[in-house]
């Protein structure tokens, strides 16, 4: 939720008031924190992210003093919503490298959330972690402080793939840091992979996925390798360093993800996340797919309430001077319309096993839903009213699918 690259928008209030409409019956939808960390050891040459090196931050931007400014968005959250009763469902720290700041700063930052609005009681707290960045110490730490659920960035299980990706951390470091959360008790446990790094075998990718699931995830994600423009990685591809991943590739790699993960019981609920059951889905992801509200602290991270979407300045400094002159951090912003919204929906809750409920479909897209069945790229239960879902070779070519639903 922090691209490196803000969105075209208008002005957003130096306050952070939002639209007397967007906080209507806010009470009774979804609420969730996203907070961003933006600090990083090493770039990976991949990354599109809102990160930077502690040789890339300029003056105002102390890591140390991360979490307090943090906590004070936090604040100016609680005075821009108004005095509602708004529990938090879900707390996902990401960034960057969570991790790397101190575990006591990070449940400094989870602390002042339940302050303001108070947690729920069952509510789901994640952070992303680098292998590492932590160790037994500090899981435990982690876990005092009331996280309940570690996205470990694994990648790859490859050491020359994990060098391509620049990522710094030994394969074997995993496990490692798997059996320490466990022994600090956390039951959610989750290992994000990457295929179609240039040079990667499918003997390398399935490599990887045996190694993952040797450690008994609770979840995976896998994404295929994006090259986005101005990283360090399209530089080397556009210099014909390295190859530009193949389609064909990534949708082999992709097959035999599902089959592995499957079979091992893993089951996909999103096109690029399988979990062992229900309980073990993210469900803070799940909030973002489904179009709940959320409030995205940090520089560069993005908000969504009641249909207005904000984005804050993307520069620790920046962010940091705005937060101090009590001010909001907030760039820009958008008021999505009701067409905006359903569009999204599309976009969003098709990438969902539990699928697209086909009321949201105008005619045009309606008349599409015969076809994509007979294509073999929607479930056949779609022709009795159900909701859509995507088969295997759907999910292979969603975007395509998603232009026959709103053309």
């Amino acid at each position: 939720m922090s691209p490196s690259t803000l969105p075209d928008g208008e002005p957003a209030p130096a306050d952070g008031a939002l639209p007397a409409e967007a906080l209507a019956g806010q009470e009774k939808r979804p609420f969730a924190f996203y907070v961003h960390v933006p600090f990083c050891r090493v770039r990976c040459g991949y990354c599109d992210f809102n990160t930077y090196t502690a040789q890339e931050l300029g003056g105002g931007a102390s890591q140390s003093a991360y979490a307090e400014t943090a906590a004070r968005e936090v604040g100016l959250a609680r005075r821009v919503l108004g005095d509602v009763e708004r529990p938090v469902e879900t707390v996902f720290l990401g960034g960057g490298t969570p991790t790397l700041l101190p575990a006591r700063d990070l449940g400094l930052m989870l602390r002042a959330i339940d302050d303001e609005f108070g947690l729920a009681p069952d509510v789901e707290v994640t952070t992303e972690a680098n292998p590492d960045s932590v160790d037994r110490a500090y899981l435990a730490e982690l876990r005092e402080a009331g996280y309940t659920r570690l996205s470990f960035g694994m990648q790859s299980a490859v050491s020359s793939v994990l060098k391509v990706l620049d990522r710094t951390h030994d394969p074997e470091r995993v496990p490692r840091a798997v059996e320490w959360a466990r022994a600090a008790g956390f039951d959610q446990i989750s290992l994000d992979l990457i295929y179609g790094t240039p040079g990667e075998s499918l003997s390398d990718w399935e490599t990887s996925l045996r190694a993952a699931l040797d450690n008994r995830p609770d979840h995976v994600s896998a994404y295929a390798l994006i090259v986005e423009d101005g990283t360090a990685l399209a530089r080397q591809i556009r210099r014909g360093e390295v190859a530009m991943p193949d389609d064909d590739d990534l949708a082999d790699k992709y097959l035999r993800a599902d089959e592995l993960l499957s079979a091992d019981g893993l089951h996909w609920y999103e096109v690029s996340n399988w979990s062992r059951d229900e309980a073990s889905r993210c469900r803070h992801n799940l909030l973002y797919w489904k179009g709940a509200d959320w409030w995205g602290v940090g520089p560069g991270a993005h908000s969504h309430v009641g249909g207005v979407r904000w984005w804050n300045v993307k520069h620790p400094s920046a962010y940091t001077q705005r937060i101090s002159a009590g001010a909001s951090p907030a760039h820009g912003r958008e008021v999505l319309a009701v067409e905006d919204q359903r569009v999204e929906r599309v976009l969003l809750e098709l990438r969902l096993a539990d699928g697209l409920p086909q009321d949201v479909l105008d005619p045009a897209g309606a008349a599409a839903v015969p076809g994509l069945v007979e294509s073999g790229l929607l479930t056949g239960q779609a022709l009795d009213g159900a909701p859509l879902v995507l088969t295997t070779r759907g999910r292979l070519l969603a975007d395509a699918v998603v232009r026959d639903l709103l053309p």
